[in-house]
């Protein structure tokens, strides 16, 4: 069931680093600049991973400039969680950290399993097979939850 754009949407994961910044990154080129996106995670303890940057880039969506960011670090620089139409938590522990943090606003937080592919399979070629795997589950969430992408992103 395809619902209208939030006007802004936080997607989190444990580390920003693969799943969330893919999902804002994918989020952008399919449905443009009406809605304003961000990701964090529960920690900022990594870089953006290469392998979502390759798999990003498969599909035209540049995530090299991507700077990982936790929720403490987004409120410290004014983001305020409560500013947000919806958070969409990529993980179980990003998803009770968003609990936590918005028990105080009225806003909607939804748990989309997606799988961490970190540390799954042997050699480049695997390791890219299970990013792609990812990728490819976000995209089908982002559809399945805003509809089909807008054109000329």
């Amino acid at each position: 069931m395809t619902q209208q754009l939030p006007q802004s949407v936080l997607f989190c994961c444990d580390h920003n680093a693969v799943r969330s910044p893919m999902a804002e990154g994918l989020m952008k080129k399919f449905y443009g600049t009406g809605t304003y996106v961000q990701s964090v995670g529960v920690k900022n303890d990594m870089e953006i991973d290469g392998f979502s940057i390759a798999v990003c880039a498969e599909l035209d969506v540049e995530l090299a400039r991507h700077r990982s960011r936790s929720f403490d670090e987004m409120e410290e620089w004014g983001d305020d969680l409560g500013s947000f139409d919806l958070v969409i938590a990529l993980s179980p522990a990003s998803q009770r950290r968003a609990l936590e943090l918005t028990r105080f606003y009225h806003l909607d937080v939804e748990y989309w399993p997606i799988l961490d592919p970190t540390g799954l399979g042997e050699g480049r070629e695997a390791k890219l097979t299970q990013f792609r795997a990812a990728r490819d589950q976000i995209v089908g969430r982002l559809i399945d939850r805003f509809g089909a992408p807008l054109e000329e992103n």
